[in-house]
């Protein structure tokens, strides 16, 4: 049987057929001590709902999600049955410390972003998740704050599920089809089939290119798709924008255009 590969520091685990959780493995893993070094807090007394409501400093965080990987590691290299179950069972219990030990992030992430307060209530919802994928991906060893990896996750993960958002608001609110000259109603009509509001999302994200930046923040200001500010008027875009009234009724009229002939192109027949 050939010899196992040395563990690198750092070096990533892929998820198993056995459903291992996803964890960093270290070179200390190896080393004769290291169940006792990566095991000396578990069962000390405390538990992961005393985290909750207060930040968790970044040393003792760095310190559980090493434990955590530990706890993954060696749940790998278990038997079937009873061990690896206790394993698993510590590497949830220092994820969920994390987790609930920063919870505060998300809140702060999302009064960064400023959405509207029925968004915001969504968004929060949405950014548990993204929280907890952050724990399971950060790397301790690297000298990285959690703080500041996992925030950045967070920023990221808002910009895209806003933009979802306002795709979807978009599409509810403007049926693209039913504007000839490029210029919404008073009224709004009926609303876009499914396959139409899937689409929407696809040519208002920023690596999309059928409409250019412009036409992407006009739309935006027009229809208060940022979910920060109301609508604007044609004047009011265009003092924003450094543009003529005239201007904005352009680039708006061009955007519609594009996207109802996208929307049409795709359009099942019959």
């Amino acid at each position: 049987m050939a010899a196992s590969t040395p563990a690198r520091p750092g070096r990533r685990k892929p998820r198993t057929a056995d459903d291992v959780p996803y964890h960093v493995v270290d070179a200390s893993f190896e080393q004769p001590d290291a169940e006792q070094i990566y095991t000396a807090l578990i069962h000390n007394g405390n538990d992961a709902s005393q985290d909750v409501g207060t930040h968790l400093p970044d040393e003792v965080t760095r310190g559980y999600a090493r434990q955590m990987h530990y706890a993954a590691f060696r749940m790998a290299q278990a038997p079937e049955g009873r061990a690896r179950q206790t394993w698993l069972e510590r590497y949830y219990d220092y994820r969920d410390r994390i987790v609930m030990g920063n919870h505060k992030l998300i809140y702060r992430a999302v009064r960064r972003w400023m959405p509207s307060a029925t968004l915001a209530d969504d968004l929060i919802g949405d950014c548990q998740v993204v929280l907890i994928q952050a724990v399971a991906a950060y790397n301790p060893w690297l000298g990285i704050r959690f703080s500041t990896y996992a925030f950045t996750c967070l920023m990221r993960a808002l910009s895209r599920l806003s933009q979802r958002h306002a795709a979807d608001r978009l599409a509810r609110s403007l049926p693209l089809d039913s504007l000839p000259d490029g210029e919404p109603r008073d009224q709004a009509g009926e609303e876009l089939p499914s396959t139409r509001l899937q689409r929407i999302d696809e040519f208002l994200r920023e690596g999309n290119h059928l409409l250019s930046s412009r036409e992407k923040m006009v739309l935006m200001r027009r229809f208060s798709l940022d979910e920060q500010a109301k609508s604007g008027t044609l004047e009011q875009v265009g003092r924003e924008l450094g543009l003529s009234k005239e201007r904005v009724r352009q680039v708006q009229a061009s955007a519609l255009g594009k996207l109802r002939k996208a929307l049409l192109a795709g359009a099942p027949s019959g």
